[in-house]
């Protein structure tokens, strides 16, 4: 990151669902067109079914508003999701800041977790994910299923 930028991860609220949902939608929108995936409604009932606020961040950068992420504990480790950055946000490095934090404070208090996450067939995110050691599990002709998991 080139500028000096303050990077913050605040608790979500439920009244935040509705701004995420339209993150996602303006987020996913080419990755899921060229999948020929795109659903004006659909993409945002699928954020809606699996919001839930106590395990999701909304991101700050300088104290603006620049999306979310959500880290869910599951019987068989933790699972990646909604992570979504505003397009003047991606590729500034934002993002691999809020991904070494995640998996920095989840190894402090949790070593050897095991994380999952899926991300779309052709998403530049893949590689953000492959930086920080995401290996691929299988994939479909939609989504990219990746696991990282803490060495001791």
């Amino acid at each position: 990151m080139a500028e000096s930028i303050t990077v913050d991860l605040l608790p979500a609220q439920s009244s935040d669902a509705e701004r995420l949902a339209e993150l996602r939608a303006e987020a996913l929108f080419d990755s899921l067109n060229q999948l020929g995936r795109y659903s004006e409604q659909g993409v945002r009932e699928r954020f809606y079914r699996s919001f839930d606020p106590q395990f999701t961040k909304i991101i700050e950068v300088n104290g603006e508003f620049a999306g979310c992420v959500a880290l869910k504990p599951k019987e068989d480790g933790y699972v990646l999701e909604h992570f979504y950055l505003q397009q003047s946000m991606r590729g500034s490095g934002v993002g691999a800041e809020v991904l070494q934090r995640l998996l920095h404070e989840l190894t402090s208090k949790s070593p050897g977790s095991v994380v999952r996450l899926n991300v779309l067939q052709k998403s530049p995110a893949k590689r953000l994910y492959e930086r920080f050691g995401f290996e691929v599990e299988s994939e479909d002709e939609i989504d990219v299923f990746m696991k990282w998991q803490h060495s001791m």
